[in-house]
């Protein structure tokens, strides 16, 4: 599988570069830049995993979801350039929905058909639910709700102003996590530890392999974006869709990859901490950012979903709490979430 990844990459980055030159059809080049990025990914979700056998299941998981979401981020800050509002928005809810119930849903049920019963930090996952209700329940709906009697300039105020909380409260978590409680609710299951494996790649490697795989990523991002609007007339997909289903799992391919991958070797705790972590990252980081960001470019971005983008995020979150919150998965919570996942893009699709 790794050559195949090796291959993809060597040919799909050289064909970037010489189909942007050469002004190939956009579809041609959505095609190879989307399966360049995902081979990249792969890269990306190698390195990650390495760092998490010496760095532990938090820090490893922190770091997956980190670099895995620059991705996303890269492709949407261009997206902004391009005034593609909608699809940024839509790229947002899409990586909550894919990474709650795609990618949750992958690694709980690729992993529950290799074994029976999965364990993983019952703390983390109460911890990551009270954060992930406030995320999308209460900072997603709330400007929502106060965007309908205000106008433009106030809305931006709003979503300006939330978004710093925001960006602040998600340090502070860190903070919470990785300094002050770093190993006070440690999950030690004998059945899920991993002290002797041995990394792929040294820490340095790692680090290298993920830095270079990101730069590479942005120029083909870059690319990929400029082809979202062709895209959609010929092949009939709306702005919508585009952001929820197409940008969200390319741009996430990385902890996508990584999560499953992390599942079917039994280490839930990293599997569900990608899944987890990089969800709230993206609701407490990667939308505030950008919509900072959008503050210099020609045309703002309000932190204002759609009704139906709210009630998807909203209904995944409480799925995947209820879900996880036991603290133990099997193949049919899988393959439940994932059944929520495909009922959603089909909705996406159709609307």
């Amino acid at each position: 599988m790794n050559r195949i990844f090796i291959i993809m990459a060597l040919i799909g980055v050289p064909l970037t570069v010489i189909g942007s030159l050469m002004h190939w059809p956009s579809v041609v080049m959505f095609i190879i830049c989307s399966i360049s990025i995902v081979a990249l990914s792969s890269f990306m979700g190698r390195a990650t995993e390495s760092l998490a056998i010496v760095s532990g299941p938090r820090i490893g998981g922190l770091l997956n979801a980190t670099f895995g979401n620059a991705v996303e981020l890269i492709i949407s800050i261009f997206a902004l350039q391009a005034g593609l509002i909608g699809v940024v928005l839509a790229s947002l809810t899409g990586s909550v929905l894919g990474n709650l119930l795609l990618v949750g849903g992958l690694s709980f049920f690729l992993g529950g058909l290799k074994f029976k019963r999965q364990k993983f930090s019952v703390h983390d996952a109460s911890h990551n639910s009270g954060l992930l209700i406030f995320a999308v329940v209460v900072a997603f709906v709330i400007p929502e709700i106060f965007a309908m009697t205000m106008n433009d300039t106030k809305t931006i105020q709003l979503s300006v102003g939330i978004s710093i909380i925001l960006i602040l409260l998600y340090l502070a978590g860190l903070f919470f996590k990785l300094v002050t409680h770093r190993g006070v609710y440690a999950h030690a299951d004998p059945e899920t530890e991993s002290s002797h494996e041995e990394p792929e790649w040294s820490k340095r490697k790692a680090l290298i392999i993920l830095l270079v795989a990101t730069l590479i990523v942005a120029y083909v991002s870059e690319n990929l974006v400029h082809t979202f609007e062709e895209v959609g007339e010929q092949f009939g997909w709306s702005e919508l869709f585009i952001g929820v289903i197409i940008v969200a799992i390319v741009g996430n391919a990385a902890e996508h990859a990584s999560a499953i991958i992390m599942a079917m070797k039994n280490k839930m705790d990293i599997a569900v901490e990608i899944a987890i972590g990089s969800t709230l990252q993206i609701a407490m980081f990667v939308a505030p950012v950008l919509v900072l960001i959008s503050l210099f470019m020609p045309v703002q971005m309000p932190l204002v979903f759609t009704i139906s983008e709210l009630v998807a995020m909203i209904t995944a979150v409480f799925l995947a709490i209820n879900v996880m919150n036991d603290g133990e998965s099997n193949w049919f919570e899988g393959l439940t979430l994932l059944a929520a996942y495909l009922i959603m893009g089909i909705g996406f699709y159709l609307l």
